[in-house]
């Protein structure tokens, strides 16, 4: 087991940081607005199963490969930035109406779950993050240090959830009473694609630090 002390340190840590505004919590944050709190949270999930990704990654020492190759870095960091483009196009489309109804549609779960896991996945930086923050509370005990990055990336996980959840709580709730209203529907899309757009930026621009 890890020493309990060092576990509680860092689930309040992680908690701190899902609070943090970021790329993710912002994204829970729309998505929930626009498609509401079930959608959210299953956004949440998919989030939460690209965290399982990054755990793996830096377990296994993928993320060390990733920080020092400038090329895999730089094909991560486009993909991402070019979906979160996709979705602010989309966004910026939608009229009065909800994204899904401008598209004669709705998004199934599986479709928000899979757009959560690629938001994540294809973001380097949250492997790079991991690579610098887990490690920072690796011990040495009778735990390989690979396990105990195993449980640490679980307790990260759990802390997502659970802030991430109420995020897309509040905000579902807030989404579904000014979705009965079209002006107020058409601000949520515009301002879901700024928030995207922002994202994008901010993802061309990062470093690998």
């Amino acid at each position: 087991m890890i020493d309990p002390d060092v576990a509680v340190t860092f689930f309040f840590a992680s908690v701190l940081l899902g609070l943090a505004p970021g790329p993710d919590n912002l994204f829970v944050l729309t998505q929930s607005a626009i498609h509401g709190r079930r959608a959210g949270f299953v956004v949440v999930l998919g989030l939460c199963t690209g965290l399982l990704v990054h755990t793996t990654a830096v377990a296994l020492g993928v993320a060390a490969l990733i920080q020092a190759s400038s090329h895999a870095f730089t094909l991560l960091k486009l993909a991402g930035a070019g979906y979160l483009l996709w979705l602010a196009w989309k966004a910026f489309r939608a009229s009065g109406e909800s994204i899904e109804l401008a598209e004669g549609r709705s998004l199934t779960l599986p479709q928000l779950y899979r757009r959560g896991i690629f938001m994540n996945v294809t973001n380097p930086k949250v492997s790079i993050f991991f690579l610098a923050f887990l490690p920072q509370f690796v011990t040495i005990s009778d735990i390989p240090a690979v396990w105990q990055i195993v449980i640490l990336g679980a307790l990260f996980i759990v802390a997502t959830l659970l802030v991430f959840g109420m995020i897309s709580w509040l905000a579902g709730s807030l989404g579904e009473r000014l979705g009965r209203s079209q002006a107020a529907q058409r601000i949520l899309n515009r301002v879901a694609g700024t928030v995207f757009l922002l994202l994008a930026a901010r993802l061309l621009v990062s470093a690998r630090g």
